[in-house]
C-alpha cells in the first residue's frame, strides 16, 4: 500500500448511498499522503460535493454535462399505465415496434425474474441480470444482448452498473427508481457517445412521487403519452389531482405571499 501512487474511486454516489464511507476513510489511511486521486460519479450532489472536498486536494473539477442533467438526444417519454398492465404494454410495445434490443429496468431481482419469465411466455427472447446471477452467468447474458442473441435484458440499479452497451437504443423503466439520481444513471446507459437513443418510463398512479422527484432533479418536465387502449384512469386522476393543487397554491401565494403552501397530493 505504501506504493500506491493513483488511487480511483469511481461510482462515488453509489458508494456513499451504500455506506461505504468509512471503509474508505480507512483505505485512504494506510495510503501515502503523496498520490493522485481521482473520484468519479455520474450525479454530484451536495453529499458528493463535501466527500470530494473532504478527500481531495484542490481538484480540477471536469463536467461532460451540467450537474444531475440527462443527455439532451436522448428522446424521454412517460407512458401511464395502470401497475398490472405494465407487463402487457412492454410486450406490446417491443412487439409492435420491432425492438431488438431494449434495457429494462426494475427495482428487485425477484420482479427481475419474474418479468423475464413473462417476457419469454410471450415470445420475447429475455433474460435477467442482478445480484443474485453469478459474475459467469451476468457476462453470458450481457454477451449474448450485445450479439443480438437477446432482445431483452432485464437489469436492477447495481447489476447495470457501468454497462456500456454500443448503440444500445432503448431503455425502459418499467418501475422508476426510488432514488431520483438513478433515473440520470439508468437513461445513460443509452444516448452514449453522441449517438440519440430513447427512455421510455412506465409509470402507474403509485409512481408519481417518484416521477415528480425525477423531474425535479433534471429540472424539466417528461412529455407523457398515453398508448391507445392501456391508458390508466388511476394516473389521470392523480395527475389532475396534483394540477389541482398547483393551482391552489399559486392562488394562495398570490393571496397571501407569506403564507406556506398547502401539502401536496400524494
Amino acid at each position: 500500500m505504501s506504493k500506491v501512487e493513483l488511487l480511483v474511486l469511481d461510482e462515488a454516489d453509489r458508494m456513499l448511498d451504500m455506506g461505504f464511507i468509512h471503509d474508505i476513510r480507512k483505505l485512504l489511511a494506510m495510503l501515502p499522503k503523496q498520490k493522485q486521486t481521482l473520484l468519479f460519479s455520474a450525479t454530484f450532489s451536495n453529499e458528493i460535493k463535501k466527500l470530494a472536498d473532504g478527500l481531495l486536494n484542490s481538484p480540477a473539477r471536469v463536467e461532460v454535462a451540467r450537474r444531475n442533467t440527462t443527455v439532451d438526444i436522448i428522446d424521454q417519454i412517460v407512458h401511464p399505465v395502470d401497475k398490472g398492465r405494465k407487463r402487457e404494454l412492454l410486450s406490446f410495445l417491443i412487439g409492435s415496434n420491432n425492438w431488438q434490443q431494449v434495457l429494462v429496468f426494475g427495482r428487485t431481482k425477484h420482479g427481475a425474474n419474474r418479468l423475464t419469465k413473462q417476457l419469454i411466455t410471450d415470445g420475447i427472447k429475455a433474460a435477467a441480470i442482478h445480484g443474485n446471477k453469478s459474475q459467469g452467468a451476468r457476462t453470458r447474458a450481457l454477451a449474448d444482448f450485445k450479439i443480438g442473441k437477446l432482445q431483452v435484458l432485464v437489469a436492477t440499479d447495481i447489476a447495470a452498473r457501468g454497462l456500456d452497451i454500443e448503440q444500445l437504443p432503448h431503455v425502459v423503466n418499467f418501475e422508476l427508481p426510488n432514488v431520483a439520481e438513478d433515473y440520470v444513471h439508468r437513461i445513460g446507459r443509452t444516448g452514449r457517445a453522441g449517438r440519440a437513443g430513447q427512455a421510455i418510463s412506465l409509470v402507474c398512479g403509485e409512481e408519481l412521487k417518484q416521477l415528480r422527484d425525477i423531474e425535479r432533479l433534471i429540472k424539466r418536465r417528461i412529455p407523457q403519452q398515453v398508448v391507445a387502449g392501456y391508458d390508466s384512469l388511476g394516473t389521470t386522476k392523480i395527475e389532475a389531482r396534483h394540477c389541482e393543487m398547483r393551482g391552489q397554491n399559486r392562488r394562495r401565494r398570490r393571496a397571501n405571499p407569506h403564507q406556506r403552501p398547502i401539502a401536496r397530493a400524494n
